[in-house]
């Protein structure tokens, strides 16, 4: 049970940092293209505001990566923009290998409970028989409970990987259509 235990928590703590980190005001804030693009028709754009970009949001450093390329070296745009989405989206995976481990681990550590449960049942019936309830009951008492432990984190668990999964593609897209239309309104302004 100590190990089910262990999972449980660190699968509570996954669970309540991904769902603050991947949440769509945190990854794409509503207006911060609309106010991109009107810092770039008015020419608004400085080191100082790429930098506050960069620092606001996931959508920011994507943008901001793009927007100091095109100052600096406008033929390499895409590909600064490509690299720092790579970045972006490596960020968003952070602890879901470990969530899916405990996903898959804990229904397995429940079983291996079942089975020592199991073990003892039939060691209490080789020394005393099986003419005691409550020697037997523990037993498979035991075996039932790490069985519907393991299976009540592991199933929480796979759901939220899943759901975390799908969460990062729906963001992944939207930052990537976000991208192109940078690039589109950079090549626009002659940016590259």
């Amino acid at each position: 049970m100590l190990p089910i235990l262990a999972c449980s928590v660190i699968s509570v703590a996954i669970i309540i940092e991904r769902s603050f980190a991947l949440r769509r005001s945190a990854v794409v804030p509503s207006g911060l293209s609309a106010d991109v693009d009107r810092a770039i028709s008015e020419g608004r754009l400085d080191v100082d505001r790429i930098a506050s970009l960069r620092r606001g949001s996931a959508l920011g450093q994507v943008l901001a990566a793009g927007l100091a390329t095109a100052q600096s070296n406008p033929a390499r745009v895409q590909e600064a923009v490509e690299e720092a989405g790579r970045h972006v989206v490596h960020g968003f995976e952070r602890y879901l290998n470990a969530l899916g481990t405990i996903a898959a681990t804990t229904p397995l550590l429940g079983l291996l409970g079942t089975v020592i449960g199991m073990i003892k049942v039939f060691a209490a019936i080789t020394t005393s028989g099986v003419g005691d309830p409550q020697v037997l009951a523990g037993g498979i008492y035991e075996a039932l409970i790490t069985t519907a432990a393991g299976l009540s984190i592991g199933i929480p668990s796979l759901m939220f990987h899943r759901y975390f999964r799908g969460r990062i593609s729906e963001l992944t897209v939207e930052i990537e259509q976000q991208a192109l239309r940078l690039l589109d309104l950079l090549r626009q302004r002659n940016f590259q």
